[in-house]
Formats: C-alpha cells, structure tokens, sequence
C-alpha cells in the first residue's frame, strides 16, 4: 500500500508539473489564434465607415447585425443586388472557383502522389536521389512557382511554342484556371508523394511476400494490401492538401490578378480589406466555418472511420 500511495503521489506531481509547463504554450495560442479569430468575429458585426447613399454624408460605423453576411451570402448591396463587377456580386463565383481548384487539384495529386510514392517505396539504385528531387518543387516558394509558370504560360511562352498553339492561357477563363491547376499540381504532388510514402514504408514486406505465395496478382495486392493499409495515411495527405487549397492565394493571384473567374475566396478577403475591415472580417469568417465544415467532415466522417476500419482490422 505504501508504494502504491507513492506512485499516485508522484503520478499527481507529475501532471502538475505537466500541466504548469503547458500554461505559457497555452498563453501564447490565445495570443497568436484565438484573440484574431474572436477579433475578427467581432468585426464582423460592426459596419465600416463610409458614405451613406441616402444622405449624401460620410458616416462612421456601428452595429450592423448580420449585415456583412447578408451582404456575402445573398449579395446586397445597400438593401439592392451588387451590381455586376463590385466585390459583392463576386462571393459565389470565388466559392466556386475555389472549389473547384481544390477539387481538381486534390483528385490530380493524389493519383500522382500515389504513384509516386510507390516508385520511390521501391529498392533501386539512386532512390535517395530521386527522392531529393521529387522534392525541389515543393521547396521552390509559391510566389517564385507563379512567376515561373507565368512565364511559361505566356503568349510566347515555352508551352504555346511546345505544343504549337496560340492559346492565351492567363487571357481567357478556361485557359487561365487550368493553368493555376497545372503549377499548383506540379508544386505540390511531392507533398502528398511524402506523406503517402511514410504510409507506405510503415507496410511490412512480409505481407506482400505472403500474398504473392497464396498467387495473388499484382492488382489484388494494390486493392487488398495498399490501399487498406495506407488509407489511414492517405486521409491525412488529403486533408491537410484540402485545407491548404481551400486557402489558395498566391498562384491565382501572381498569375491572373483574379481575372477571368480565377479569383478564390482568400483573393475576394484581401481585396475587400482595401474597401473595409469589418466587412472583410465577415468574409473571412465565412471562410473559416467553410473551411472548419470541410475538415470536420474529414475528420468524423473519413479520417475517423479509417483510422477504426484499420484498428478493428488489426484487432482481427
């Protein structure tokens, strides 16, 4: 009995000790994340100042309400549609653009950050090479990426001459997403080449030498071995991948301004803080329930279920 009451004492002492460690860990993500994030929802209440219509006078702001979401969501202005061309008339299209490049993109570097991954998993000469530069495209920054494929966009570019086309690929509305999707895929399928490669490696040879054994082919080790077994790694690389596209700025903006219907909700917030902070706030608010919606879903619908569907099977 003795000992035991020593081993709680000590269990005690050391989750005080644990928990006064944390306490300036916890101080400064209030500092850095939570205070910006209720600053901003406060905001998001309040109207900014400017020229009141029925006035004529400049007006500074106060309480507003749900007016800055009502202004996003159902596209008012002044109580009237946006007119074509204001920030306001733009929300839905920047959610849709943004969709759509997180869709596409997402889909496009999966499937090659899954091939990828299996041929450097694979023992050959030089893999540690090929390895180092898989990766050279996700350490170039974005900006520089942008400007790179802007060039090679160009009108008189190295793909309009590769291909023997005059396509103005930044001047026109297809044109210029897809080629935002191309330098966003061609910069971060090694990102998901990694992750999906850790998950990979974690897969022991025995289990492949087994299958081949019992006549498997090649296609039933990918369907009945690979892929159950990395699934759990697989969802995380889709996750964080998702998350970071959802926020996707700097290639659309460097590349097209926004023009010709490539502007994402992250380009519509900077914009808009040019016009008002509070009603920026509001659209960044917006964003962040969009983008936290997406990651639960991830979470408790998919990442979740994986992470069980791999245990259970373990437990079996």
């Amino acid at each position: 009995m003795p000992r035991r009451e020593s081993a709680d004492r000590k269990q005690v002492t050391q989750g005080r000790w644990a928990s006064i460690l944390l306490v300036p860990t916890l101080i400064l993500l209030a500092v850095v994340i939570i205070y910006p994030v209720v600053n901003a929802i406060v905001m998001s209440f309040q109207r900014d100042a400017g020229l009141n219509p029925a006035t004529g006078f400049f007006e500074q702001g106060g309480p507003a309400g749900f007016e800055n979401y009502t202004h996003w969501l159902f596209q008012q202005c002044n109580g009237q549609s946006c007119p074509p061309g204001t920030l306001g008339s733009q929300f839905w299209n920047a959610m849709s653009t943004t969709f759509f490049f997180t869709v596409v993109t997402v889909a496009l570097e999966t499937v090659l950050g899954f091939w990828m991954a299996i041929i450097m998993a694979r023992s050959f000469r030089g893999r540690s090479a090929v390895r180092a530069a898989v990766l050279v495209p996700w350490a170039i920054p974005t900006a520089v990426t942008a400007k790179l494929w802007f060039f090679i966009f160009a009108f008189d570019g190295i793909a309009n001459k590769l291909f023997g086309t005059q396509i103005l690929w930044t001047g026109s509305e297809w044109p210029a997403k897809w080629a935002v999707v191309i330098s966003d895929t061609w910069k971060t399928t090694p990102f998901m080449a990694l992750l999906i490669l850790a998950g990979l490696q974690l897969i022991p040879d025995e289990v492949y030498e087994a299958a081949k054994v019992d006549g498997a082919t090649a296609w039933q080790r990918f369907t009945q071995i690979t892929l159950p077994l990395v699934r759990p790694a697989l969802m995380v690389a889709i996750l964080f991948r998702t998350l970071d596209a959802l926020r996707m700025f700097d290639l659309p903006y460097i590349m097209t301004q926004g023009a010709n219907n490539t502007t994402t909700l992250s380009i519509l917030v900077v914009d808009q803080i040019r016009e008002g902070f509070n009603s920026a706030a509001a659209l960044s608010t917006i964003t962040f329930i969009v983008i936290f919606l997406v990651a639960f879903i991830f979470v408790r619908f998919l990442g979740a279920n994986a992470v069980g569907a791999a245990t259970s099977s373990g437990r079996k």
